[in-house]
């Protein structure tokens, strides 16, 4: 055989990728990006500018990784670059929900100076920390697959 073809098969397809250490982290990035887009959405911030960036990271990477898991699901993966890319994409990811957990958690910070007697002001704030923890799971399990996704295409 060629050299060119000895990386295909490296990465994972069809059920294997529930069953390979970096791709177990499909599930768990949905559900934690998933949980920071409806806890931002269901809460309001004036000016909702700085949300924003939260919002269209936790949406591009909620869209993105849904592609990705049906790519590696369907078995379109096999070619010597997909190793490469899945680094890169997931290493974006990182610092895309980095930089968004980072905002946010300063956004809920500032929020949570403002003295406020409602009860309205107390759900948003506690929504918006529970955002910032789920943002922060959520760029956790991004890196650690970004980790073993470069662990694997090395090893390739």
């Amino acid at each position: 055989m060629p050299s060119s073809t000895s990386s295909a098969g490296v990465l994972p397809t069809g059920g294997r990728i529930f069953t390979s250490i970096p791709d177990l982290f499909f599930i768990p990035e949905f559900v934690c990006g998933g949980l920071v887009w409806m806890l931002v959405a269901s809460t309001s911030v004036a000016p909702p500018n700085p949300l924003g960036w939260v919002m269209f990271v936790s949406v591009f990477c909620f869209v993105v990784t849904t592609v990705w898991f049906f790519i590696f699901l369907c078995g379109a993966n096999q070619g010597s670059v997909w190793p490469s890319l899945d680094v890169g994409f997931h290493f974006l990811a990182v610092v895309f929900y980095l930089s968004a957990a980072v905002e946010l958690a300063f956004i809920t910070f500032i929020l949570g100076q403002i003295p406020s007697g409602s009860t309205e002001a107390l759900k948003t704030y506690r929504l918006d920390v529970a955002a910032v923890v789920m943002s922060y799971v959520a760029t956790l399990l991004y890196f650690l697959h970004a980790i073993f996704s470069a662990i694997r295409w090395k090893s390739s």
